[in-house]
């Protein structure tokens, strides 16, 4: 086969099946509204597992799976960033990030202690692998699908590891929902302080922060839920649920007829050939990442 042939073949070879190259970045630009958005979706995560798990643990674990594999042929079929797709995987795997966690302290009797080094570890080896790989961290480097998939295995590492640190200062700690979810927002204002007053490296504040909002969201969310005997508010899991599913759709829709949060070609930053500098932040302190 000709030099011409095989350049020509491998685009199309490409664009089969579930994981298509993707025509653009396929992450949104990070501005105020990501990080609200996520915040939400880490709380709706939260409380969805928990109202998932009242009844039958299995159907709810069956259920959770199901939801995180259709969020994620969805995101994966798209070539380029979509608001829809994108936050229904978000929230598809704080759901799922959660059952796995509360799953491996329930039944397989992991201290919170121990699934929090747990997925502290598994989420530096996939920090590793995808710098060994790529040669960046940046969001703004998601322009080819292995890319897309240590960001998603990331994202889904930080979930799960947020559970197990909410937990673990919630329960373990014993310092309760409310007070859980103050600390988590005194912390999280750090990397933001690291990144716009000290100038410290732009991705490595943004996956700090990004680390943070689960046990923030889930803390708030236990707290508006759980019963008074256990410090929360008692306002339950299906409606806790409820209101941040209902707000998660409410700003999608948003974004998703604004085009607000799209990386533009200038930002994304790409360099010819998609190498490992590709993708790379031209600004240093650009978005946080």
């Amino acid at each position: 086969m000709s030099y011409r042939t095989t350049m020509h073949a491998t685009p199309a070879r490409a664009d089969r099946g579930l994981f298509r190259q993707p025509l653009a970045v396929k992450v949104p630009e990070i501005t105020l509204m990501f990080w609200v958005i996520k915040i939400l979706t880490t709380a709706g995560g939260e409380a969805t597992s928990d109202y998932l798990s009242l009844g039958n643990r299995m159907a709810g674990g069956v259920i959770e799976a199901g939801i995180f594999v259709v969020a994620l042929i969805l995101q994966f079929r798209t070539r380029k960033y979509t608001a829809a797709a994108y936050w229904l995987l978000a929230y598809a795997i704080a759901i799922f990030g959660t059952g796995i966690a509360d799953a491996m302290h329930l039944f397989i009797g992991i201290p919170y202690a121990g699934t929090t080094t747990l997925w502290a570890i598994v989420l530096a080896v996939i920090f590793w692998l995808w710098h060994r790989s790529e040669g960046t961290l940046s969001i703004h480097s998601v322009i080819t699908t292995r890319r897309e998939i240590y960001y998603w295995a990331t994202v889904f590492a930080t979930f799960a590891l947020g559970t197990a640190v909410g937990d673990l200062t919630a329960t373990t700690f014993h310092l309760g929902y409310l007070a859980s979810g103050v600390m988590f927002f005194v912390v999280i204002l750090i990397p933001a302080v690291l990144w716009s007053g000290l100038k410290v490296n732009s991705v490595f504040c943004f996956w700090f922060g990004y680390v943070i909002t689960r046990p923030l969201g889930a803390s708030f969310a236990d707290y508006a839920s759980k019963p008074h005997n256990i410090s929360g508010a008692n306002f339950g899991d299906g409606p806790t649920a409820a209101v941040a599913t209902v707000l998660v759709v409410i700003l999608v829709a948003y974004l998703a007829v604004s085009g607000h949060g799209v990386q533009k070609p200038a930002e994304a930053g790409t360099a010819p050939g998609g190498g490992p500098e590709a993708g790379r932040p031209r600004d240093h302190r650009r978005a946080l990442s």
